[in-house]
């Protein structure tokens, strides 16, 4: 797993400009940790059921995604948010060995679950969830393809993993996993992870470089894409197609791609890793998802800080304005956007981002990144 970099400055506090409607009576310097506290606050008091879940009608990942950000953001064991949302991610463990509510989400939700209970383990040292992260890491390395044999390296589907485990893999789910795994102690050899690298690879828009798929070269920037189709790709249907059939790239999937290769021991000397970076470099941005506008963004926000805080890398060399630092760019929109009750949400109604949960824990998870 690669060696963070320490930039050796803490950001705490920055300049903002506030957006319309949005946090109105803001100082022009904000502290990173007084936002942080207002998001924790807004998930204590409004967001949390009385069961301790966080939006359960969704399943039981918001919950976890909520828990683990507190956690990464200093919560305590004791803290009413983690304890009473601990026993919530307790009530979802499946007698199969999954932490789900929905089986359409058992592998995306016990990904997550198995994230948020390992922070919990390690805060607690007594080995609390041993055994139930025992079970669940066996359960979802058995929902890859290609784990048994049943489909050999030549499949395009091959190392991938979709929502409900081996339907339509996709680069979204399969990057979940990968980071689970990693969570869980694996390292960049272990065989899923390696079995996963080769799906990433073939989401990856880059020719002669392991994507051996019709569609690599028709677009060939470095981007990757959600989902290898399986059969031919009408250009009319979706925007998401260029007029020869390619796959168009976007950003939270080029950081979820990135992020993937990064934590399977790929360094900038392989030229998959370098042709992301320089996608990252033209596409840099923290005011949209690039490629994809303000559909799924906070999503982005997550994948974009994890990623490159996986990296270890400090700042992003962008073709438009330098060097960035990209930790205290996330910190300053993320404290632009949040509302004055101290939630997030998106505007944008796609992949459910408009429950203010939701975004709330994206927003705490990315901003979690931003320490050193």
């Amino acid at each position: 797993m690669p060696t963070r970099i320490a930039t050796g400055l803490l950001v705490t506090c920055l300049l903002l400009t506030p957006a319309a409607g949005l946090r109105p009576a803001a100082a022009a310097e904000a502290d990173a940790k007084a936002v942080v506290a207002k998001g924790l606050s807004f998930l204590r008091e409004k967001g949390q059921d009385a069961n301790g879940a966080f939006s359960p009608r969704a399943g039981s990942g918001i919950t976890s995604l909520c828990v683990t950000a507190a956690l990464l953001n200093g919560a305590g064991l004791d803290d009413p948010l983690v304890a009473k949302g601990l026993k919530a991610v307790e009530g979802y463990v499946q007698p199969d060995g999954g932490i789900y509510g929905s089986p359409r989400l058992k592998n995306y939700e016990t990904c997550v679950g198995i994230v948020c209970l390992v922070e919990a383990n390690k805060r607690a040292g007594d080995g609390r969830y041993d055994e139930t992260l025992k079970r669940a890491n066996a359960y979802v390395r058995g929902l890859q393809i290609g784990a048994e044999g049943e489909v050999g390296k030549d499949d395009p589907q091959f190392g991938g993993v979709g929502y409900s485990g081996r339907e339509r893999p996709d680069l979204s789910n399969t990057s979940y996993l990968v980071e689970t795994l990693i969570a869980m102690g694996a390292q960049d050899d272990d065989p899923a992870i390696q079995r996963a690298l080769a799906f990433v690879t073939r989401c990856q828009n880059l020719q002669g470089a392991g994507n051996d798929t019709p569609f690599a070269g028709k677009v060939n920037d470095g981007g990757f894409y959600y989902v290898i189709p399986t059969e031919n790709v009408d250009p009319s249907t979706s925007e998401r197609y260029t007029a020869d059939g390619g796959l168009r790239s976007y950003g939270s999937m080029t950081y979820a791609g990135f992020k993937s290769m990064v934590y399977a021991g790929l360094n900038e000397n392989d030229p998959r890793v370098k042709a992301a970076l320089e996608w990252i470099g033209k596409h840099y941005s923290v005011e949209k998802n690039p490629g994809q506008g303000t559909a799924g963004l906070f999503y982005y926000y997550n994948t974009f800080g994890k990623a490159l805080e996986a990296s270890g890398k400090a700042k992003i060399d962008t073709a438009s304005e330098g060097e960035r630092d990209w930790r205290q760019d996330l910190i300053a929109e993320l404290a632009k956007k949040q509302r004055d009750d101290g939630s997030w949400a998106n505007s944008n109604q796609q992949w459910f981002e408009n429950d203010p949960n939701l975004c709330t824990a994206f927003a705490l998870l990315a901003l979690s990144y931003c320490q050193q």
